[in-house]
């Protein structure tokens, strides 16, 4: 396990949604992604992120033709190369397990975000990005520092 360079990010979907909407943010996030010669995220990312567009349709943030527009747009990006898909192992499996046998009550945090903090660990990334005030509240738990470039609302 070798730390990844700085101008290979890790991306949470919160960020990752925002290269795709324009909600709040989503100009720092594109800034952010604009300096990297590859993002990096968890596996489970590619359907975290083409759920997030679909809500967007589903909640009529999103027009059919721009939804349309931004699966494709998603799809190229990934068939191009600007993602690394990190693997979800047994590795990140047992770091996960480790992680929620040791939180104490008080710790919130979903099973996708854990999943995201487990991988980027134990891949060697040391810096994670996210909006979501929960996934980086827990980031010191699995031994990376969480960043936020966007504003807070």
């Amino acid at each position: 396990m070798t730390a990844m360079a700085a101008d290979i990010p890790y991306l949470d979907t919160s960020y990752l949604a925002r290269l795709y909407l324009d909600d709040h943010g989503y100009a720092q996030a594109r800034a952010l992604a604009d300096t990297a010669v590859q993002i990096t995220c968890a596996w489970h990312g590619q359907a975290e992120v083409v759920a997030a567009l679909h809500r967007a349709f589903r909640e009529d943030r999103l027009q059919h033709d721009a939804y349309a527009q931004a699966l494709d747009q998603f799809t190229t990006d990934s068939k191009d190369g600007l993602f690394h898909w990190l693997p979800l192992g047994d590795p990140v499996q047992q770091r996960l397990r480790t992680f929620f046998q040791n939180a104490s009550a008080s710790v919130f945090l979903r099973a996708a975000d854990a999943l995201h903090l487990a991988c980027a660990a134990e891949h060697g990334f040391t810096e994670v990005y996210s909006h979501d005030r929960h996934f980086l509240a827990a980031a010191a738990h699995f031994g990376v520092r969480g960043l936020d470039v966007i504003d807070p609302v």
